[in-house]
């Protein structure tokens, strides 16, 4: 872990393609002390020099997790809460109570989450609302969507704050 006690939320990528996206996902956790999970396989490298080619300078201060498959992100990672994102559900994420600690999960760019997980979860998945006749949002726009859920929650809840800067203040310490 990378400066912080206790991950605000964890955002898990299970085989994510596309490095933009992923980058920008990377940005996301970094400003919100949220730990980043990377569930292989990917569609891109993540060695120092790929990312310093990318101009990822906030990636060496990113809190992240790579898991060889899905097997090894819930050995190693041992979720406890699961939260799944999905078009494919009818529950809104506007009705789930996000904690810190929650695992926030988001499938890759063009086929989104395998049917078995989804299955598997079907209590927790959720969908995030959009206009008949659209498929999808992108995920970097739905990871910070999502995450900043959790942030409202939490803000609303007292369980953090923000200060005179508008800077979160409790984003990555027990509380």
């Amino acid at each position: 872990m990378r400066g912080q006690e206790s991950p605000l939320l964890h955002v898990v990528l299970h085989e994510p393609e596309i490095p933009n996206n992923t980058g920008n996902i990377g940005r996301t956790c970094v400003a919100t002390g949220c730990r980043l999970h990377l569930v292989h396989p990917l569609g891109f490298e993540t060695s120092e020099k790929a990312c310093r080619r990318a101009g990822l300078d906030y990636w060496p201060r990113l809190d992240v997790a790579e898991h060889a498959d899905w097997a090894a992100y819930e050995r190693d990672a041992a979720p406890g809460r699961v939260w799944l994102f999905s078009t494919k559900s009818r529950r809104s994420y506007f009705d789930a109570d996000f904690r810190r600690g929650d695992h926030l999960v988001f499938g890759k760019e063009t086929a989104g989450l395998p049917a078995g997980l989804l299955e598997r979860h079907a209590g927790r998945v959720l969908v995030m609302p959009m206009v008949p006749g659209e498929r999808s949002l992108n995920v970097a726009t739905a990871v910070c969507a999502a995450v900043y859920e959790g942030v409202r929650q939490m803000l609303a809840r007292g369980e953090m704050e923000c200060d005179r800067a508008g800077r979160l203040t409790g984003a990555g310490e027990c509380r």
